[in-house]
């Protein structure tokens, strides 16, 4: 699997171009946003439908990064479901492939916005999780360094022979990496929106996602 390494506080990471994390010290792999069960919250919430295999394509894709990188680890950066309902109503078939993940594996479930009560489906549920010298944890916070986390699905655009292309993208700097959303259907806040400006440093990259990612300069 491509991926772009980088050392963050001392640890060598690969930011994957499946938009997961690999910390291949710890046998660690780290995802962001999955959002299962978006489509039938929509549907709840009367919503405009989202097509119904969402789940399953984010699951077959989060199992192809496992089989690829062998991970022991699995840290779910928070927002894992779209609600602590779309938790309790995936099908049955879909809970059994998420047991069949965890299975021989330690699996950590971060707390995140849209998910913030007990997950009844195995592992474990953090708030935020410290794993020297980096810390995992759903929304950034600005005073901290060695930092993992999400929340912002941020994507970047870029001009390649002759159009724009936008992508999910990893952000990183010196002090943190925030993730792409991996779920299918999540959408993506642009780089140069203010609320990433303003969190990642001057040097700070963007590693766009894909088959082959291209790290560039994080727009602003």
């Amino acid at each position: 699997m491509t991926g772009h390494g980088f050392t963050l506080s001392g640890a060598h990471l690969v930011a994957l171009g499946s938009g997961a994390l690999h910390w291949p010290a710890h046998d660690l792999l780290c995802v962001s946003d999955l959002h299962l069960g978006k489509s039938g919250r929509r549907l709840r919430l009367g919503g405009a439908p989202l097509p119904p295999y969402e789940t399953r394509d984010t699951l077959e894709r989060l199992e192809t990064a496992l089989h690829h990188t062998g991970a022991g680890t699995v840290v779910c950066l928070g927002d894992s479901f779209d609600d602590n309902a779309a938790a309790r109503d995936l099908p049955e078939e879909e809970k059994l492939r998420i047991t069949a993940l965890q299975a021989g594996r330690r699996w950590i479930w971060i707390e995140g916005n849209h998910d913030p009560g007990p997950v009844e489906l195995g592992g474990t549920h953090l708030d935020e999780m410290a794993l020297p010298p980096l810390s995992f944890r759903h929304i950034a916070r600005r005073d901290r360094t060695g930092e993992i986390s999400g929340h912002y699905h941020p994507k970047a655009t870029i001009g390649l022979g002759g159009r724009r292309m936008s992508r999910p993208a990893f952000l990183i700097d010196n002090d943190r990496v925030i993730l792409p959303a991996f779920g299918t259907y999540t959408g993506g806040l642009r780089s140069d929106d203010p609320a990433l400006a303003g969190l990642m440093r001057e040097s700070a990259v963007a590693v766009l996602t894909g088959a082959a990612p291209v790290v560039i300069p994080m727009p602003r």
